[in-house]
């Protein structure tokens, strides 16, 4: 499976990416929403992991932006934030979010988060 992470802080990219690789999958990186959109868009990944808290547009927005694009609205994306509030969570999940985990990130909880996605 290919999964693109958006982050902009190169200490999570680096834990995401040994988390994805460690488990077999191939890793694509952006590093900020506008450049996670446009990557989406051409390498058409199978699953995104979306910070938050970004220069630019920010991942909720970025999300929005994936989910109503007919070439990437088939790609689900797990936000991946700092931001741990009950709002945060339900306002990721409307801009298309599928899940929702919080940093710092417990390997546990994200495969179980792809796991759900992938297998339902």
């Amino acid at each position: 499976m290919r999964v693109l992470i958006v982050d902009d802080s190169p200490t999570e990219m680096h834990i995401l990416s040994n988390m994805m690789e460690k488990l077999g999958h191939a890793v694509i990186t952006a590093e900020n929403g506008e450049q996670g959109v446009s990557t989406a868009k051409e390498a058409k990944p199978d699953l995104i992991l979306m910070d938050v808290v970004m220069p630019g547009i920010n991942g909720f927005q970025a999300t929005r932006q994936l989910h109503k694009s007919e070439e990437t609205k088939h790609i689900p994306v797990i936000i991946v934030s700092t931001k741990d509030q009950a709002t945060d969570k339900m306002w990721g999940r409307r801009q298309g979010a599928k899940a929702y985990v919080t940093k710092p990130v417990e390997e546990a909880e994200l495969i179980d988060a792809i796991n759900t996605i992938i297998h339902g």
